[in-house]
């Protein structure tokens, strides 16, 4: 029995270490679009690393709808979406009030519904299988084991920081 207390003591603090990590501290989701990386970062340690796919147009910052990229800058996932046609997402508040206003002064329509998503929902091939690589239409994807644990692990509200 005192045995079986002291591992209990020693793997205790290791145990909730764990679940405080995999919990829903996520301070940030950071995404590196050239290496085809997201990060998820609770204070300054690398908690998860995914490998996206990303829209079949990924360099240089999103300017309008039916570009095929994935903005770049500071946003924030705002709406999760278990309806989608992408097995489950969760939306990028893009645009923001400056992809909005850069939009008007050119005269174009900026686009949204840009969502980190699991794969395509429904019958035939999958998307990448006729694109290549990156796929989604400016969206960040990722698999659907991947994206149940990416819905665990950050909670809506959270800062996600994308970058070339």
């Amino acid at each position: 029995m005192i045995r079986l207390l002291a591992l209990f003591c020693l793997l205790l603090p290791g145990f909730f270490g764990q679940a405080l990590a995999f919990g829903h501290d996520i301070d940030l989701v950071k995404v590196d679009k050239s290496a085809r990386k997201m990060y998820l970062i609770a204070g300054t340690k690398v908690i998860k690393r995914y490998d996206i796919a990303l829209g079949a147009n990924p360099k240089g910052h999103k300017l309008r709808e039916g570009d095929k990229r994935t903005p770049e800058g500071r946003y924030t996932l705002d709406f999760i979406n278990e309806s989608s046609g992408f097995y489950r997402s969760i939306r990028i508040n893009y645009p923001n009030a400056f992809d909005i206003a850069r939009a008007a002064r050119l005269g174009i329509d900026p686009g949204g519904q840009i969502m980190i998503h699991g794969q395509k929902n429904g019958e035939g091939p999958h998307p990448s299988i006729k694109r290549g690589k990156d796929w989604t239409d400016g969206c960040i994807a990722i698999d659907n084991q991947e994206m149940d644990e990416f819905l665990r692990l950050v909670k809506v509200g959270t800062p996600i920081d994308i970058e070339w």
